[in-house]
């Protein structure tokens, strides 16, 4: 066949893409305010999806179905009666007949021919109408089916989309739930490629106590911009992209990018999780700033480096990402115009300041003490609300008074026993290898079952030693280590990357029940010493504590809070960000005796005035008696500068300071 006997459509210009798919922005898709017939049939479907709404259609159509009976029955007997003259009934075949005929709806034939016909004319009816019900059932039947699926589009606005599944889920919608208590009809959408059923049976029972927050589900492919085409991304109030963990970061970057195919609007803020560092920055720096990177990775593996150096500090994380009690705010103080960071820091009686925003917009945590406040900066605070962040003036009485600030001793040498490896236990190495004092040593205890002897052959951390041993796992090889020498710390880690995340758990949380009764059991020769694990799975919380371990790292509240803060308020991300990584502005918990003598009272204002001393920004204290049982308990974060504290021994002052 030739060229000419193709009949080619016709394209006008304005229909053509030129190419826009591989440079160049798409062109917008145009969002209308839906139909009422769209908002009814989009609400049904909704409806549908929860379990017990498909009786409840069901009785709906019923009654409905009954109330036309009652007025049908109401007009036939309205109509006049026709009477016939009474006979007297025989009870024969004939009569029997005529009764059991009725049934089906025949009766009166005079003959058997007819009779014979009428019950072959019986069943072909009976064969059609069941042929027609089974297809009204099965078209029905399909129906809800489809809707079960969660193809149909979303007509939600203002809603916050998450797209991807993964464990950090469920605690993403308990902090959104807590978040958006006060808003009315707030929204979550989740896109990913799970079923419908699946995402809703997993999300009831992970994911409870949700309160007003509505939660939508829907099945498709989160890197097809057709599939998206269906979230209402334009409409959306922030994008949540998870990383599925299984294929890493492609599938993050060509989520990112089928989003913006969808709907390149640049206001709307992409929090994305990402592994790599590299593949962060990128995707930061080519979209301008509108995507957001978490690396969870990196977030937890700092947390549980400075949760085995020091106790309460993991309590003090998640306390200060979560929701409920204290957030940080932004405040503008036009009184503190003029005057230094130092001057902030005791000019607030409700709130803890942790650093400025200048009149450019940057955010800094911790800045030097001389850095002066413009009229256009902004205090970064943690406060109950952001009412509470009040300026009741700069305490004189307390910031020119004398303060000694106690010495600080060098740190000795310490000795760290980690049981248990994974990808996350070199991140934490690396970590760790910056507190540790010279001449430090690390020893690591892995199973052979679930860590090969390469994995740990070849680890160096600076001056730091560290050595292993290839274990089968039972009980004598653990009192074996343990026996090695005295530990200062002991760090069990989850096998995350040999086996499932329930049966890591469940071998950390053996692990923690073996190493305390070694430190129970006498004549052993295993000294009791600081105890820290790392908890995969949220749910497992209050397993872990009976296991009674002095922290707890629980990975995936870290990383889901983050991402909920920052989907909440972008503005939050470079404070975040300056707060975690690796250099900068740190969370510490010192000992008190630093700040404060032992059983003196004195108030929180003036420990903020000596953390002063130190270049540190101080923001709460932790007891001993409280939290020596449970290392996440304890912390009290911003007490009034007002409030008295009696300083004991064990007790901790909770700061943000400069390695």
């Amino acid at each position: 066949m030739g060229f000419g006997s193709l009949k080619l459509g016709t394209m006008s210009n304005k229909e053509r893409s030129y190419g826009q798919g591989a440079q160049g922005e798409p062109t917008p898709v145009l969002t209308s305010k839906p139909k009422l017939t769209a908002k009814l049939r989009y609400n049904f479907d909704n409806s549908i999806a929860k379990s017990g709404m498909f009786v409840t259609w069901m009785f709906i159509f019923m009654v409905i179905f009954s109330v036309l009976l009652v007025l049908i029955k109401a007009v036939l007997f309205a109509l006049p009666v026709i009477t016939h003259p009474d006979a007297q009934v025989e009870f024969n075949f004939e009569t029997f007949w005529g009764s059991f005929a009725t049934l089906f709806g025949k009766g009166g034939e005079a003959t058997w021919a007819e009779r014979i016909l009428g019950f072959l004319t019986w069943v072909c009816t009976v064969a059609l109408g069941g042929s027609v019900t089974g297809f009204i059932v099965g078209a029905i039947t399909r129906t809800f089916e489809r809707l079960r699926k969660g193809k149909s589009p979303i007509v939600d606005n203002n809603h916050t989309l998450i797209l991807g599944w993964s464990n950090r889920i469920y605690p993403i919608l308990k902090e959104l739930a807590i978040a958006n208590e006060n808003v009315k009809k707030a929204k979550v959408v989740i896109f990913s490629d799970k079923t419908r059923d699946f995402m809703e049976n997993e999300i009831e029972s992970r994911a409870t106590e949700l309160g007003k927050l509505k939660v939508i589900t829907r099945t498709g492919d989160v890197t097809n911009p057709e599939d998206l085409k269906r979230t209402n991304i334009g409409n959306a109030k922030s994008i949540i992209v998870l990383d599925a963990d299984e294929a890493g970061d492609a599938t993050v970057v060509s989520t990112v990018l089928a989003i913006k195919a969808v709907n390149p609007n640049p206001n709307i803020r992409i929090i994305a999780e990402i592994d790599d560092a590299n593949t962060g920055e990128a995707l930061t720096v080519a979209t301008n700033g509108q995507v957001i990177t978490v690396r969870s990775h990196e977030i937890i593996a700092r947390v549980t480096a400075q949760a085995s150096r020091r106790p309460g500090l993991a309590a003090v994380v998640l306390d200060l990402l979560d929701f409920a009690g204290d957030e940080i705010y932004f405040t503008a103080v036009p009184a503190l115009a003029g005057k230094t960071y130092a001057d902030a820091l005791l000019s607030f009686n409700e709130a803890a300041v942790i650093g400025l925003i200048d009149d450019n917009g940057v955010a800094a945590v911790n800045p030097p003490l001389t850095t002066v406040i413009g009229a256009k900066s902004q205090i970064i605070a943690i406060a109950e609300d952001d009412d509470k962040v009040v300026y009741t003036g700069i305490k004189e009485e307390i910031a020119n008074a004398p303060v000694k600030a106690a010495s600080r001793a060098a740190d000795p040498q310490e000795n760290l026993l980690i049981i248990g490896w994974s990808s996350m236990g070199r991140s934490v190495l690396n970590e760790l290898a910056g507190y540790l004092p010279k001449g430090s040593t690390i020893h690591i205890v892995a199973q052979s079952r679930y860590v090969a002897e390469a994995e740990l052959a070849d680890l160096k951390f600076g001056d730091i030693q560290v050595s292993f041993a290839s274990v089968t796992g039972d009980i004598h090889d653990l009192i074996a280590a343990a026996k090695d020498k005295h530990y200062d710390e002991i760090i069990v880690l989850g096998y995350r990357n040999a086996i499932s995340e329930s049966e890591a758990d469940a071998q950390t949380m053996l692990t923690m029940l073996q190493m305390n009764q070694l430190f129970m059991a006498d004549g052993n020769g295993v000294e009791p010493t600081r105890l820290v694990a790392e908890i995969l799975d949220s749910r497992k919380i209050e397993l872990a504590r009976v296991a009674a371990v002095d922290d707890l790292v629980v990975s995936d509240s870290l990383a889901a809070l983050l991402i909920a803060q920052i989907s909440e308020n972008p503005s939050l991300a470079p404070v975040l960000e300056d707060l975690f990584d690796a250099e900068g502005a740190t969370l510490n918990v010192r000992n008190i005796t630093e700040y404060a003598e032992l059983g003196k009272s004195v108030s929180f204002g003036e420990l903020v005035a000596t953390g002063r001393n130190y270049g540190e920004s101080v923001i709460g204290y932790r007891t001993a008696s409280t939290g020596a049982a449970d290392g996440s308990t304890g912390v009290i974060l911003n007490p009034a500068k007002t409030s008295e504290f009696v300083p004991a021994k064990g007790d901790g002052l909770v700061v943000i300071g400069n390695l």
